[in-house]
């Protein structure tokens, strides 16, 4: 499974390098804006109540690749690590970790919708890129 910044990062790829670094997976902040999208793009898949806002997926996607290239990581380094099975499955367990930690199921529709629907209205960061259809 593809997380959407897969494809919002493949897409704002561009000719820039830096001082290469070992661990991305190390990068807090980075992640947790990686998890914020992964639990949109799970919501707005399930749920045909919500839908995404991509373009405000892309731009925070552009947001996370610009601090990580300034960091020193390359973009080869970034599309490795955004492309990794193993660290996908990683983001996917924190995903419904946290999707469970709200009272919803990432297997239940009707719980993510109803999830959605409450990020939305808390304008939460994760609500910031789901918009209700």
């Amino acid at each position: 499974m593809r997380l959407m910044l897969t494809t919002v990062l493949a897409l704002s790829l561009a000719g820039t390098g830096g001082i290469a670094r070992a661990d991305l997976a190390a990068e807090k902040d980075i992640n947790a804006g990686l998890l914020t999208v992964a639990i949109a793009d799970k919501i707005r898949r399930e749920c045909s109540d919500v839908s995404a806002k991509f373009w405000a997926a892309r731009s925070y996607a552009n947001q996370l690749k610009g601090l990580a290239i300034k960091r020193g990581y390359t973009e080869a380094q970034i599309d490795a690590y955004i492309n990794s099975d193993a660290e996908q499955d990683k983001m996917r367990a924190r995903r419904n970790a946290y999707i469970k930690s709200k009272g919803a199921s990432n297997s239940d529709a009707a719980s993510l919708c109803r999830l959605g629907r409450e990020e939305i209205k808390n304008r939460s960061h994760v609500g910031s890129f789901l918009k209700a259809k």
